[in-house]
């Protein structure tokens, strides 16, 4: 019978060269890093000033990211196509007789929809006014290039952690998977960016937001601990993505802003920061614990039981917590729920402090069986791509 691995050590094939941390490495790293920054600063913008124009610090952070990508990627890809060296072709794939790694033409093709996104964006604004959504067209391709970045580095960062695994590098080899694992960690963050307008804590009472959370975050658990060897995969994934959201709320708050377009229904004085982060957390580490203990359990089995391993964890640790945001306990700086957008209506879920159409009964255990489902076939789709990426080396 077939069986998963989760956080074994990869077994050497054949001595490799000590190489170290490559600076695209770095590079790719660091343009996520931005993305993620910008991405959460554009909505703060949005939230606090309205969208007064293209030219704003939070965009330029964010298409900083498709420049570093043009960088790193760009030198790949132009040093290893007309490059003699049979060395530093083994490390490539060539693509429509162009040579790099395979991390290197994803990112560029996801560099490639985040320029597309540009004027698209620009002429959205400028015909539609203001977006009253996150997920608008134009946001959308922005958000698909970025994730395909964040892949594409992903990949560039897995093959050189592949191979340095198979050397006597092991400096490098560790400095490698902790990187893997800070991108997957924003990869994570951007999943949960994508569905910002599902957990407000409001509607963290509807099955709606744990459905959708079931859906995409237990597939980056389940491929981070297949493919990067740490026990620890998910728990850090988390924390990076938690870290990050609870920074926002602390940091924003910080910078004044007031709102440009109209109509203010809440005096906004300084800039508007994300919701507290989600208590993913909770099934991360219970995934973890779970994994390190089922090691060789058939991979169907092993994504069952962690599918709704991570629905009743999550469940369990949100649901009360979503009820605690509401309540006037919560109304300090850490928890955020003192900051509204200057669009928030007096009447609105979130200024009145209850759910929005929360679930019960027949509609909650339905909805919350299919999110085990769901969370469960992602998990094993995660577990496949995973192993397949612990042989990935160019």
């Amino acid at each position: 019978m077939a069986t998963a691995t989760i956080s074994q050590t990869a077994q050497p094939h054949a001595a490799a060269p000590a190489a170290g941390v490559p600076w695209t490495v770095w590079c790719g790293a660091l343009a996520i890093t931005m993305s993620s920054i910008g991405g959460a600063w554009d909505v703060s913008w949005h939230r606090s000033i309205g969208r007064d124009t293209f030219w704003t610090p939070a965009h330029m952070a964010i298409y900083a990211c498709g420049v570093l990508t043009a960088i790193a990627c760009g030198y790949l890809i132009l040093t290893e196509t007309f490059s003699r060296s049979h060395q530093n072709n083994s490390g490539s794939v060539n693509v429509l007789g162009l040579r790099a790694p395979l991390g290197a033409f994803i990112a560029s093709w996801g560099g490639i929809a985040m320029l597309a996104s540009a004027p698209f964006d620009n002429w959205w604004h400028n015909a539609y006014g203001l977006d009253v959504r996150i997920v608008s067209p134009p946001h959308t391709v922005l958000m698909i290039g970025i994730f395909t970045i964040a892949i594409g580095i992903l990949f560039l960062i897995g093959a050189a952690m592949n191979r340095a695994a198979n050397s006597e590098d092991r400096s490098s080899h560790i400095t490698l998977q902790r990187l893997f694992l800070y991108i997957g960690g924003l990869i994570t963050s951007q999943q949960m960016f994508f569905l910002l307008e599902l957990t407000w804590e409001s509607k963290l009472h509807n099955v709606a937001a744990y459905v959708a959370m079931s859906i995409g975050i237990p597939f980056v658990f389940a491929l981070l601990s297949a493919s990067s060897g740490s026990r620890w995969a998910a728990t850090t994934a988390a924390s990076v993505y938690m870290l990050f959201r609870i920074g926002e709320i602390l940091l924003l708050p910080l910078f004044p802003a007031h709102p440009k377009l109209g109509p203010v229904f809440y005096p906004v004085t300084h800039m508007v920061p994300a919701k507290f982060p989600i208590l993913i957390i909770v099934p991360a580490l219970a995934l973890d614990l779970f994994w390190q203990r089922a090691r060789n359990w058939s991979p169907w089995k092993l994504a069952v039981i962690s599918g709704t391993l991570f629905v009743a964890f999550l469940v369990a640790a949100e649901w009360p917590f979503a009820i605690f945001l509401l309540s006037k306990a919560s109304h300090n700086r850490f928890f955020g729920t003192i900051y509204f957008d200057y669009s928030s209506l007096p009447i609105s879920t979130d200024r009145r402090g209850v759910f929005f159409h929360p679930s019960h009964g027949i509609q909650l255990l339905s909805g919350l069986l299919r999110a085990a489902i769901y969370s469960s076939i992602s998990i094993w789709m995660g577990l496949r791509f995973g192993r397949w990426m612990r042989g990935v080396q160019r």
